[in-house]
């Protein structure tokens, strides 16, 4: 029979234990307080340093060749001198101490999230999104990741190079929206928006005693006012489309000529719009039931297929939110912003997902410009009838597949004649999927505006129409940009979605008709 271990035995491990246990903590206690003590010292020295940081279970100490040193004979480092050299080298120490915080977990000494409860009533009992290393709140994160999406990786450079220091304090004051944008009912659902923080630009005042306190919490959503000007909307309004009612649509100020006189040119028109940039903030368990997955497979698949950037996707499961370092969307409002939320007013939505090469430059391979252009003018009429219009503008360049595969796609398709036919397989050629934009996530933006109901969508994309309606809100028509808008070039665009089963409302093609519609060759664009 087994031996059996005596209650006086047990009793003295358990007390060993807890006397261990209090021991870890009063050390810890030790360093942290030598790590703040670092931090107010660095913050007060005239070359903004980073943080010490407190030694946690999971650190790495990099070996000797990783560590700073003077460079072998012959490298252009050589020609540093010896006192520049030593002052970069007490940098690096001040910067990062050499034990690498790589990961924690929930049963460290000290480890304590600030609670969050996401879709709670009331942002005071949600909690504020808290994702900071800095001592005063590593232990206290209840987020992974970074503020400002896929910018992070500039403000490390910042830091890295002295132009910032990590201690920086923002002063959020007199930064408040100039626009209203109230809390819904979606807001308290933990399921109805799970991309991005509702509370997001008004975190500097729900959550000011968090702040004053020590807490680095900062907003994720700013909203402001405009003017737009597009020389595409002076065309529109000098043909008379887009009437000036010196309201949404005002005349511009008067051009100067070359000699410094006003012109009798006309100078066209501007835009008065709202516009709010959202920085993704994921709630991990309702992303994964969007797509259908469990929260552990989508953790996992964040983890691995980012290159490992992020351990505590694998070693904090208590930590639900993750900011990742992906590109936002900004949301252009046209009149009334509490419009939006009124179901009896008229509502036209344009969602539209990035494309720099037309939007901006004008490219004519696709419809993306003219379609964005008539969206706008489309959402300013409502607006001039009483309505309210709105676009959103996701930073999903390439279909989220990226200009360097977008434009690895464009190779394919001019060498390997372009036709309509073609068109998607070209792109499951180079990227292995033709669409990686998932469009689940993208009503987030429509409820957290209040949008109930949507009178017109101008869009022909099936996966947007079917995400909306799929998420609760009705679209009472849609239609698709008008042919005369249409680039030659595109056609093969156009056609190929047409076919695929994408809306429309004008003619209807067959995949026998797609080998028809052939685009334009690289040689007939050289002159």
């Amino acid at each position: 029979m087994p031996a059996t271990v005596s209650d006086d035995t047990l009793s003295l491990i358990l007390s060993q234990l807890q006397s261990l246990t209090a021991s870890q903590a009063a050390l810890q206690a030790k360093v942290d307080a030598l790590s703040h003590a670092s931090v107010e010292a660095l913050s007060r020295s005239s070359t903004p340093s980073a943080p010490v940081s407190s030694p946690l279970r999971a650190t790495f100490s990099p070996p000797s060749s990783l560590a700073p040193s003077s460079p072998p004979a012959g490298q252009l480092d050589s020609l540093i001198p010896n006192s520049e050299r030593a002052e970069r080298k007490d940098k690096d120490k001040n910067l990062y101490p050499h034990r690498v915080i790589i990961t924690t977990y929930p049963d460290q000494a000290g480890i304590k999230p600030v609670p969050l409860i996401w879709g709670a009533s009331d942002p005071k009992s949600r909690g504020p999104i808290v994702c900071s290393r800095l001592p005063t709140s590593i232990k206290l994160r209840n987020a992974i990741g970074a503020h400002s999406g896929s910018y992070s990786i500039y403000r490390a450079l910042a830091i890295a190079i002295g132009t910032l220091s990590p201690s920086h304090k923002p002063d959020y004051s007199q930064t408040e929206p100039p626009v209203d944008i109230p809390p819904q009912p979606s807001w308290f659902d933990p399921k109805r928006i799970v991309s991005f923080d509702p509370w997001g630009h008004l975190a500097p005042t729900v959550f000011k005693d968090d702040i004053d306190g020590g807490l680095d919490v900062r907003p994720s959503i700013a909203i402001t006012k405009a003017h737009i000007k597009m020389s595409e909307l002076d065309v529109s309004s000098a043909s008379g489309d887009l009437p000036i009612d010196g309201k949404i649509v005002i005349a511009s100020r008067p051009l100067l000529d070359a000699d410094g006189k006003v012109s009798t040119a006309n100078p066209g028109v501007e835009l008065r719009t709202a516009k709010a940039a959202v920085e993704p903030v994921w709630y991990l368990p309702g992303v994964a039931e969007r797509f259908g997955i469990s929260e552990a497979l989508l953790r996992r698949a964040l983890f691995e297929d980012t290159g490992g950037m992020y351990p505590e996707l694998i070693t904090r499961p208590d930590i639900k939110v993750f900011l990742p370092p992906i590109g936002g969307l900004t949301a252009y409002i046209f009149g009334p912003p509490e419009y939006m939320s009124d179901s009896s007013k008229e509502l036209t939505l344009r969602v539209h997902d990035e494309c720099n090469g037309s939007d901006v430059f004008g490219s004519d391979i696709c419809t993306c410009k003219p379609y964005l252009v008539f969206a706008i003018e489309e959402a300013v009429r409502c607006a001039q009838r009483g309505g309210v219009g709105v676009v959103i503008y996701f930073r999903k360049e390439g279909r989220a597949l990226g200009e360097v595969t977008k434009y690895l796609v464009y190779n394919l398709r001019k060498r390997g004649g372009d036709s309509a036919d073609k068109y998607f397989k070209s792109t499951e050629l180079v990227a292995g999927v033709k669409d990686m934009r998932f469009q689940a996530l993208m009503p987030d933006v429509l409820h957290w505006l209040g949008i109930t109901k949507i009178d017109n969508m101008v869009s022909m994309s099936d996966m947007k129409y079917n995400a909306i309606v799929e998420s609760g809100i009705p679209i009472l028509k849609r239609y698709d940009i008008p042919e005369h808008l249409i680039p030659p070039d595109s056609r093969v665009e156009i056609d190929a979605k047409i076919a695929a089963g994408y809306f429309t409302s004008g003619k209807k093609v067959t995949e026998a008709d797609l080998i028809k519609t052939v685009g334009r060759t690289w040689e007939e664009t050289d002159h």
